[in-house]
């Protein structure tokens, strides 16, 4: 018996003329299971359909195991309900949106939906999740009424994670349809939308897979190895580190191959000469498909000194032990932050005598062309291929933008050089006065049949920095940080240093332009903090740490404590309302940040803690401050009265938070990050990372309306004190005595259960917040002081890991 959805809530949706409030998945393979598990993480209840019940319990079973997690939390799996297509289509009548998600075969997608067809309702909306095949002609055995709410949504894999949503209309689908789902796409799911035209592949797959088999064929024809290959193809050129082979490991040689044999099967364009490598295909017949079945082009095997990664010689399909490549030019490149800048290196080398420069002066040319003679045949325009290839290929710039950073007109000049044909969208943009696809800092993008530049024209709710620096300017800034009008009374404190680590340029631009007199306060109504980089924060500088505590410069190391918890004072304690918008890393004082605004708005995507103990400290920005705080609001929520400081649910509270710090533990999602107390349940949390500036904006315009007023600093605060501090280092001995922790965690865990407690103090006994923030300060300079902590910190900056000693 299938779970039925009509016991599950639906969350409230905006009343459109296309309502989606349940949504089915037809298909529980590997890609409709985690279509699902994303819906059920926005909230959604979702009825998963296969041709058995079992087949979907073994796919839930399998969302439960995914890595990474398909599910922002466990628990949102009972949102998922299931059934088979014998027994339970008719419960297709309670959903709004059906997908389906079978496999790619023309003939099983018109089976299903032809039984599919008469169990929707009228208003319900109908997509196919096909990768390739003509979304029109899986549409031509529909009713005409459904055909008019049938069109393609192709989401890429693991669709919690990757950006991207290809929208294909057909002719006979209703424009207000597509519309309504980009938007709940946009908004609800946190994707990128882009409209595609339905051709072979539609946009990012049919760049992508040009680009995988041009990069084999001229790695074939220069003699590059694998190793090298990848080397060359990821972080260099900003595309996913792990380069063009790793990453077809990872993303599974099956499902690669579906695409690369569609593109070679049904593309007629002008690059003939791509075609699926012979050795490709026998690694497909031998079902060598990557990670899945433990080889592909590397196979991981156990030697002498534990697991080993071997990599595959595509002359005899053997495996060998790697070499490390050796490329000059990638050695000269790495310091190089900019990506244009850096791709401009690239290119600047002699490809006569810098294999480096060989391979990107066939590989990136080549990319260039083939989207340029794209344009108007997979999608309407160039920002759309681009936005495509960012999002659904995590690549930092889609192929106009990196050839523009490498010099429309310099490489055009060299490529009629080399014989190639100019396509009649560049001969257009050359014809013009401004030589760049983009123009106006992106705000504008060349359009090669009207000859003229339109904006680039991002969802109304889509307010990006860039796009505030442009139109209100910047109201001050220094190296570390920059304050920001982003319209309506409302300004953004930006970070932008390297991982936006906390040093004194930021700490001391937070604190003097949030201070009460500041001018900022007096000019605006309220304030966000956040950023457009990968990252929040990665927490302290370090370096900076290090380096002071080596030479015992302690009075610095205790100044610049004390500035750093002034700078979090002045976030809470701010006359004007200011809301703190984390996501990606925020991480030690990243955190501490966070937890001091007066609301959070994050992104899902939030990898969240205090994790200061991993490199032998505690936090002292007032993170323990501030979680001691929660601990006691938590308490007296449990007991529904004011807690006495020896109370059990304090003591069970206090414990849990200690253990979260002690241990450095990080959340997996936002929805982890309210479990470990980081987040409030009052803070809500934005699917869209491109939204969240703009729902933190909204939501510290909420405060400022309503009357907004500081608090007032806690001089009342019961310390749990004596009793708690003695169960708390009992569990630390317990833990050293297992061997579960070294000497020096001991330490370190003493010195945050005495912060956490108040002290050796009498139960009860009233502190202040400044009391707390001051043992901080105490406590931390003496971790400080000791060599294990300084070791700690070299090995994390050296490895980027935590030591355990």
């Amino acid at each position: 018996m299938s779970a039925s959805l009509a016991e599950a809530g639906a969350p409230a949706q905006r009343a459109t003329g296309w309502p989606i409030r349940r949504v089915a998945v037809l298909g529980a393979g590997t890609m409709g299971s985690r279509i699902a598990a994303h819906l059920a993480n926005a909230g959604f209840p979702v009825l998963l359909l296969d041709l058995d019940n079992a087949l979907v319990a073994k796919a839930l079973e399998g969302l439960k195991k995914s890595k990474p997690a398909a599910l922002a939390s466990p628990e949102f799996l009972s949102r998922i309900g299931i059934g088979n297509f014998k027994n339970d289509l008719a419960q297709l009548t309670e959903c709004d949106w059906v997908i389906e998600a079978v496999a790619e075969n023309l003939d099983i997608k018109h089976d299903l939906l032809a039984r599919v067809a008469s169990h929707l309702r009228p208003y319900a909306l109908l997509t196919t999740n096909t990768s390739g095949l003509p979304v029109a002609a899986i549409a031509q055995m529909l009713p005409n009424d459904l055909r008019r709410r049938f069109f393609g949504t192709h989401f890429f894999n693991p669709p919690r994670y990757m950006q991207l949503v290809e929208i294909i209309a057909t002719p006979d689908s209703d424009p207000s349809a597509v519309a309504a789902l980009s938007r709940f796409a946009e908004v609800h799911l946190g994707k990128t939308v882009v409209p595609a035209n339905d051709r072979p592949n539609f946009i990012a797959n049919r760049i992508g897979a040009f680009s995988l088999l041009n990069t084999i064929r001229i790695m074939q024809a220069q003699g590059l190895t694998i190793e090298e290959v990848d080397a060359l193809t990821g972080k260099p050129l900003g595309w996913p580190k792990t380069g063009t082979f790793r990453l077809a490991d990872m993303v599974g040689l099956d499902v690669l191959g579906s695409v690369v044999r569609n593109f070679a099967a049904n593309t007629r364009d002008e690059r003939a000469d791509v075609q699926l490598p012979t050795f490709l295909e026998e690694m497909l017949n031998r079902k060598w498909f990557g990670d899945k079945t433990g080889q592909g082009f590397y196979k991981k095997q156990k030697g002498t000194e534990g697991e080993e990664r071997l990599v595959l010689d595509l002359a005899t399909l053997d495996y060998r032990a790697p070499q490390k490549p050796r490329l000059a030019a990638l050695d000269m490149a790495k310091p190089i932050e900019s990506l244009p800048e850096r791709i401009r290196a690239l290119l600047s080398g002699n490809p006569e005598k810098d294999r480096a420069a060989a391979f990107y002066w066939q590989i990136l040319p080549d990319l260039w062309l083939y989207a340029a003679h794209r344009i108007g045949e997979i999608g309407d325009s160039l920002a759309d291929i681009d936005r495509a290839m960012r999002a659904g290929f995590n690549w930092e710039l889609g192929p106009f933008e990196m050839w523009d950073a490498a010099g429309v007109a310099e490489t055009a000049e060299k490529l009629r050089a080399q014989g190639h044909t100019v396509p009649d969208a560049l001969e257009g943009l050359l014809q013009t006065n401004e030589k760049s696809w983009y123009r106006h800092s992106g705000a504008e993008y060349f359009d090669p049949r009207t000859r003229e530049y339109h904006p680039v024209e991002p969802s109304s709710a889509v307010v990006t920095l860039a796009r505030a620096k442009r139109s209100n300017g910047v109201v001050t800034e220094n190296p570390g940080a920059s304050l920001i009008d982003v319209g309506d009374g409302v300004a953004c404190i930006e970070f932008h240093t390297k991982m936006n680590a906390l040093g004194g340029d930021i700490v001391n631009f937070v604190r003097q332009n949030l201070a009460p007199n500041a001018d900022p306060v007096r000019n605006f109504r309220a304030f966000v903090i956040t950023n457009d980089a990968a990252n929040f924060s990665a927490g302290a500088n370090l370096v900076q740490l290090l380096l002071a505590a080596q030479d015992e410069e302690w009075d610095e190391i205790d100044t610049y404590i004390a500035a750093f918890q002034q700078m979090t004072q002045a976030i809470k304690f701010c006359p004007a309302p200011v809301v703190v918008a984390p996501f990606g890393l925020t991480l030690g004082g990243g955190c501490e940040v966070s937890l001091h605004g007066v609301a959070r708005q994050p992104h899902l995507e939030l990898y969240m803690g205090l994790v200061e103990t991993g490199v032998g400290l505690i936090p002292a920005g007032g993170g323990c401050k501030e979680m001691t705080l929660r601990a006691l609001e938590l308490a007296n929520a449990a007991s529904g009265s004011a807690v006495r400081s020896d109370s059990v649910e304090l003591h069970h509270t206090m414990r849990t938070i200690f253990e979260n710090i002690a241990l450095a533990r990080v959340s997996t999602s936002a929805v982890e990050a309210r479990d470990l107390r980081l987040l409030r349940p009052s803070d809500a949390i934005t699917m869209n990372r491109d939204r969240v500036l703009h729902d933190a904006k909204q939501k510290a315009l909420a405060f400022a309306e309503a009357g907004y007023a500081p608090p007032l600093a806690r001089t009342d605060i019961p310390a749990p004190g004596e009793p708690l501090l003695a169960a708390l280092r009992l569990g630390v001995h317990m833990m050293r005595e297992g061997e579960y922790a070294s000497d020096h965690d001991v330490t370190v865990a003493t010195h945050l259960a005495t912060i956490l407690c108040g002290g050796n103090i009498t139960p009860g006994t009233l502190v202040t917040e400044q009391y707390l923030l001051d043992l901080e300060r105490e406590h931390f300079l003496s971790l400080c002081g000791e060599r294990k902590s300084q070791e700690r910190i070299a090995y994390t900056l050296k490895s980027g890991k935590p030591l355990r000693n």
